[in-house]
């Protein structure tokens, strides 16, 4: 008896987890300054349970979304873009607060770079 309560409870538990993880499904923009100069950016976010899907559009071109993670109020994914012939991979890692999400941009062995995306309403 003991036992399937402890299991029941589990299962609740696992599930309102799904629940409450963040929205981060739709359209976001954000203004990123970079050494060329401040680019505005578009991030089209699909999720799926835990699992993160889409697209990110630059001045540089549109690419899709690789490695993409939720985590509760995190986010997480990746962006492979082509440099005269050379792919170099991006890293994107966040956290919402309502309609921002604060993000930091890691390419390669340069600094990381924050800024605020915001929902597209």
């Amino acid at each position: 008896m003991f036992r399937k309560a402890l299991l029941a409870v589990l299962f609740l538990t696992l599930g309102s987890a799904a629940v409450l993880a963040a929205d981060f499904s739709g359209k976001w923009t954000a203004d990123i300054t970079t050494p060329r100069g401040t680019q505005t950016v578009t991030f089209d976010f699909h999720v799926d349970g835990t699992t993160l899907t889409g697209k990110v559009t630059s001045p540089r071109g549109e690419g899709e979304i690789s490695e993409g993670k939720i985590d509760g109020d995190n986010i997480s994914f990746a962006q492979v873009m082509s440099f005269n012939g050379n792919e170099m991979k991006i890293v994107y890692t966040g956290k919402i607060d309502g309609d921002n999400i604060k993000f930091s941009r890691a390419m390669g062995d340069r600094p990381a770079v924050e800024f605020t995306a915001t929902r597209v309403k």
